[in-house]
C-alpha cells in the first residue's frame, strides 16, 4: 500500500485495485460455471459444509491480512449466494440444452 496525501490519490487506488478485483471476480465465476457444468444434480450445487469451509478460510486469510472480518464475512456469504445462483443457471442451463439436444 503507498501512501496518499490526497483525495485524487486515495482514489486512484482504490480504481486500481478495483479493476483488480473485476477481473479476480470474473475467474472466480469462470470456476463457478465449470463446477454448474461438472456437478450431475442439481441438489449438489448449494453445499452448505463447503460454504461455511470457504468462509472459515477467508476469515482466517482476512485475520492474516489485516481485513475487518466485519467487512470480510458479509462481503463473502453474498458473493457466495451470488455464486450459488449463478451456479444453478448455469446447472439449469445445461439440462436444457441436453434436453434440446
Amino acid at each position: 500500500m503507498i501512501k496518499c496525501n490526497t483525495m485524487p490519490e486515495v482514489r486512484n487506488e482504490i480504481d486500481r485495485i478495483d479493476r483488480e478485483l473485476v477481473k479476480l471476480l470474473a475467474e472466480r465465476q469462470g470456476y463457478i460455471e465449470q463446477a454448474g457444468a461438472i456437478k450431475g444434480e442439481r441438489s449438489a450445487v448449494r453445499d452448505d459444509a463447503r460454504i461455511e469451509e470457504v468462509v472459515q478460510k477467508v476469515l482466517a486469510e482476512a485475520d492474516r491480512a489485516g481485513l475487518s472480518r466485519a467487512i470480510a464475512e458479509p462481503i463473502w456469504r453474498l458473493l457466495i449466494e451470488k455464486s450459488i445462483e449463478h451456479e444453478f443457471s448455469v446447472f439449469d442451463g445445461k439440462k436444457k440444452s441436453a434436453a434440446n439436444g
